[in-house]
């Protein structure tokens, strides 16, 4: 049987992945409240490998790296400590980060053949050109959608779902956290 693979994506309401130089918004856009970190830590809790494609994995070494294990908060540090698969053909092998492998070659390869041989699910988090690629071969299981209570039209940049192919969407799972943040789990169907 083949492990899940889950896309677990941050989102603006307006579709952005992440905000420019010039934004305020800070971790989470600012909006993060005890019930999302809750259910972070409850996402992350079981064993699951990370898949990661370069951009998004420079950018955990760059905010995650040289932060002190002990001052590092609890969804942080599982991210840093689990293990992880970083896909890319412009990194080397030499990486510091706990437990990570640098593989280069055809993702989708690389991750079919991931998902036949793990004995644990696979997450990847943000990695969004990767993931479109992914959800266009058939890899992606699960599209864990979590959308923050912004919209940063102005400041916004990384469109999640720009060029991406077009999927149906079964909704699995639903859930408010604070009262204002939308996690939304569905199943992608490419659409033809």
């Amino acid at each position: 049987m083949a492990a899940t693979y889950t896309w677990d994506v941050f989102s603006t309401l307006d579709g952005y992945g992440s905000y420019g130089p010039d934004g305020d918004w800070g971790g989470y856009w600012g909006k993060q409240g005890p019930e999302f970190l809750d259910r972070r830590r409850h996402v992350l809790r079981e064993e699951q490998r990370m898949v990661l494609g370069a951009t998004t994995f420079r950018q955990f070494v760059e905010l995650l790296g040289p932060v002190p294990e002990a001052d590092l908060d609890p969804v942080n540090s599982r991210v840093r400590s689990m293990p992880t698969t970083v896909l890319s053909s412009t990194l080397d092998g030499d990486v510091t980060w706990p437990d990570a492998t640098v593989v280069a070659g055809d993702a989708a390869a690389l991750v079919a053949r991931l998902k036949a041989e793990s004995d644990v699910p696979l997450r990847s988090h943000g990695s969004l050109s990767l993931n479109r690629a992914l959800m266009a071969a058939g890899l992606v299981d699960r599209v864990q959608l979590t959308i923050f209570p912004v919209i940063s039209g102005r400041t916004g940049t990384d469109p999640v779902f720009a060029e991406a192919d077009d999927f149906d969407l079964e909704l699995i799972e639903s859930r408010t956290l604070d009262g204002h943040t939308q996690e939304l789990t569905y199943r992608p169907v490419l659409h033809g």
